[in-house]
């Protein structure tokens, strides 16, 4: 049962929206070797606007994220691709399906 997760949010520069999709899709296989992460979502808000919404059993899948490939490669490449850093926030997940 999931309990806790990230959404992260980012800005994408101008003219880098696709670059930020293709860095997202291509972070999938790198999620796909945590364990610990149950759930993950790469999400396009609106044409400038991205996310990330993850979910996990408990805190410690959570900082194993946290300190995994994809948030180094997030953190990386945010002063090329991204407005401002990700907004990256810990959150608690109260029901799920």
């Amino acid at each position: 049962m999931v309990k806790v997760g990230i959404l992260a949010r980012m800005e994408a520069k101008p003219g880098k929206e696709d670059d930020v999709a293709a860095f997202l899709e291509g972070a999938l296989p790198l999620v796909q070797e945590e364990p610990g992460t149950v759930t993950w979502y790469a999400i396009r808000i609106s044409p400038s606007e991205f996310g990330i919404f993850d979910t996990f059993e408990d805190d410690a899948g959570r900082q194993a994220h946290l300190s995994g490939k994809v948030a180094e490669a997030l953190m990386a490449n945010a002063s090329e691709l991204f407005v401002g850093g990700p907004d990256i926030g810990q959150v608690e997940v109260l029901a799920s399906k």
